[in-house]
Protein backbone atom coordinates (compact mmCIF):
# COMPACT_ATOMS: atom_id res chain seq x y z
CA UNK A 1 0.00 0.00 0.00
CA UNK A 2 2.69 2.35 0.87
CA UNK A 3 4.35 1.52 -2.38
CA UNK A 4 1.45 2.38 -4.23
CA UNK A 5 1.32 5.80 -2.53
CA UNK A 6 4.83 6.76 -3.33
CA UNK A 7 4.41 5.91 -6.68
CA UNK A 8 1.18 7.79 -7.34
CA UNK A 9 2.88 10.92 -5.13
CA UNK A 10 5.75 10.37 -7.82
CA UNK A 11 4.23 10.48 -10.94
CA UNK A 12 3.80 13.85 -11.89
CA UNK A 13 6.76 15.04 -10.57
CA UNK A 14 9.45 16.62 -13.27
CA UNK A 15 12.10 15.91 -10.85
CA UNK A 16 15.22 14.05 -13.64
CA UNK A 17 15.26 11.21 -11.77
CA UNK A 18 12.11 9.82 -9.25
CA UNK A 19 13.41 7.19 -6.49
CA UNK A 20 11.52 5.68 -3.86
CA UNK A 21 13.41 3.91 -0.87
CA UNK A 22 11.34 0.91 0.45
CA UNK A 23 12.12 0.36 3.86
CA UNK A 24 10.80 -3.09 4.68
CA UNK A 25 10.95 -6.76 5.67
CA UNK A 26 9.51 -7.57 2.28
CA UNK A 27 5.99 -9.18 3.30
CA UNK A 28 2.96 -7.86 1.94
CA UNK A 29 0.32 -7.75 4.93
CA UNK A 30 -1.89 -4.85 3.36
CA UNK A 31 -3.98 -3.12 0.52
CA UNK A 32 -4.99 -4.30 -2.53
CA UNK A 33 -2.04 -4.04 -5.04
CA UNK A 34 0.87 -6.96 -4.78
CA UNK A 35 4.03 -5.59 -4.51
CA UNK A 36 5.10 -6.77 -7.75
CA UNK A 37 1.83 -5.09 -9.70
CA UNK A 38 3.06 -1.58 -8.02
CA UNK A 39 6.69 -2.02 -9.35
CA UNK A 40 4.88 -2.41 -12.97
CA UNK A 41 3.49 0.59 -12.40
CA UNK A 42 6.50 2.64 -11.00
CA UNK A 43 8.78 1.43 -13.88
CA UNK A 44 5.83 2.54 -16.45
CA UNK A 45 6.04 5.86 -14.53
CA UNK A 46 9.46 5.81 -14.86
CA UNK A 47 10.25 5.87 -10.93
CA UNK A 48 13.35 3.67 -9.14
CA UNK A 49 12.73 1.69 -6.61
CA UNK A 50 15.63 0.88 -4.04
CA UNK A 51 14.25 -1.74 -1.16
CA UNK A 52 16.17 -2.25 1.80
CA UNK A 53 15.55 -5.78 3.37
CA UNK A 54 15.55 -5.29 7.70
CA UNK A 55 14.93 -7.89 10.32
CA UNK A 56 16.62 -10.29 12.02
CA UNK A 57 16.67 -14.08 10.26
CA UNK A 58 14.76 -16.62 12.98
CA UNK A 59 12.65 -15.15 15.76
CA UNK A 60 12.46 -11.88 16.90
CA UNK A 61 10.10 -10.03 19.71
CA UNK A 62 7.06 -9.09 19.07
CA UNK A 63 4.77 -6.62 21.36
CA UNK A 64 1.24 -7.76 21.95
CA UNK A 65 -1.58 -6.46 24.34
CA UNK A 66 -2.73 -8.95 27.30
CA UNK A 67 -5.93 -8.23 28.16
CA UNK A 68 -4.60 -9.92 31.91
CA UNK A 69 -1.40 -9.56 31.97
CA UNK A 70 -1.09 -6.21 29.86
CA UNK A 71 2.15 -5.53 27.19
CA UNK A 72 4.04 -8.26 26.76
CA UNK A 73 6.52 -9.65 24.07
CA UNK A 74 6.02 -12.93 21.92
CA UNK A 75 8.53 -14.29 19.20
CA UNK A 76 7.36 -14.31 15.98
CA UNK A 77 9.05 -16.03 12.88
CA UNK A 78 10.93 -12.98 10.97
CA UNK A 79 12.10 -13.52 8.05
CA UNK A 80 12.81 -11.47 5.33
CA UNK A 81 11.23 -12.60 1.43
CA UNK A 82 14.29 -11.28 -0.18
CA UNK A 83 12.75 -12.61 -3.56
CA UNK A 84 10.15 -10.28 -3.68
CA UNK A 85 12.59 -7.06 -2.75
CA UNK A 86 15.27 -8.42 -5.23
CA UNK A 87 12.50 -8.72 -7.97
CA UNK A 88 11.07 -5.15 -6.96
CA UNK A 89 14.22 -3.64 -7.10
CA UNK A 90 15.32 -5.00 -10.24
CA UNK A 91 12.21 -4.57 -12.68
CA UNK A 92 12.42 -0.85 -11.88
CA UNK A 93 16.48 -0.28 -12.23
CA UNK A 94 17.05 -0.11 -8.37
CA UNK A 95 19.22 -2.14 -6.51
CA UNK A 96 18.15 -4.45 -3.62
CA UNK A 97 20.04 -3.82 -0.52
CA UNK A 98 20.51 -5.97 3.11
CA UNK A 99 20.91 -3.86 6.29
CA UNK A 100 21.52 -6.10 9.55
CA UNK A 101 22.22 -2.88 11.73
CA UNK A 102 21.85 0.53 12.39
CA UNK A 103 25.47 1.16 11.03
CA UNK A 104 24.85 -0.94 7.80
CA UNK A 105 21.66 1.37 7.40
CA UNK A 106 23.64 4.58 7.31
CA UNK A 107 26.16 2.63 4.88
CA UNK A 108 23.45 1.97 2.57
CA UNK A 109 21.70 5.20 2.53
CA UNK A 110 24.95 6.84 1.86
CA UNK A 111 25.79 4.65 -0.83
CA UNK A 112 22.39 5.46 -2.28
CA UNK A 113 22.91 9.03 -1.81
CA UNK A 114 25.57 8.83 -3.73
CA UNK A 115 23.97 7.23 -6.73
CA UNK A 116 20.88 9.73 -7.12
CA UNK A 117 21.29 12.99 -7.00
CA UNK A 118 18.27 14.83 -7.49
CA UNK A 119 16.93 18.08 -5.60
CA UNK A 120 13.34 17.77 -4.67
CA UNK A 121 11.27 20.90 -3.12
CA UNK A 122 8.58 19.34 -0.80
CA UNK A 123 5.41 21.72 0.71
CA UNK A 124 6.03 21.65 4.82
CA UNK A 125 2.72 22.05 6.33
CA UNK A 126 2.28 24.01 9.62
CA UNK A 127 -0.79 23.15 11.95
CA UNK A 128 -0.74 25.21 14.70
CA UNK A 129 -2.52 25.22 17.81
CA UNK A 130 -3.33 28.56 20.15
CA UNK A 131 -1.45 27.51 23.24
CA UNK A 132 -3.14 30.76 25.26
CA UNK A 133 -5.59 29.37 27.17
CA UNK A 134 -3.40 26.90 28.89
CA UNK A 135 -1.91 30.17 30.36
CA UNK A 136 -4.53 32.51 30.77
CA UNK A 137 -6.48 30.43 32.81
CA UNK A 138 -4.64 30.38 35.91
CA UNK A 139 -3.40 33.82 35.28
CA UNK A 140 -7.07 35.00 35.13
CA UNK A 141 -7.73 32.61 38.54
CA UNK A 142 -4.77 34.08 40.21
CA UNK A 143 -6.15 37.95 39.55
CA UNK A 144 -9.44 37.15 40.47
CA UNK A 145 -8.20 35.80 43.64
CA UNK A 146 -5.55 39.10 44.32
CA UNK A 147 -8.52 41.49 43.77
CA UNK A 148 -11.32 39.26 46.34
CA UNK A 149 -8.46 39.32 49.20
CA UNK A 150 -7.31 42.79 48.44
CA UNK A 151 -10.64 43.47 50.28
CA UNK A 152 -9.98 41.42 53.18
CA UNK A 153 -7.65 41.70 55.97
CA UNK A 154 -4.96 40.67 53.83
CA UNK A 155 -5.10 43.54 51.76
CA UNK A 156 -2.00 44.87 50.35
CA UNK A 157 0.65 46.84 53.05
CA UNK A 158 2.38 50.07 51.96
Amino acid sequence: MGLITAVNRLRDSDAKSRVIVLLTDGRNNRGEIDPATAAQLAHSFGVKIYTIGVGSRGEAPYPIQDPFLGKRYVYLKADIDEETLTEIATSTGGQYFRATDAESLIKIFKQIDSMEKTDIRVRHYVRYAELFPWFLTPGLAVFLLELGLSTTRLRRLP
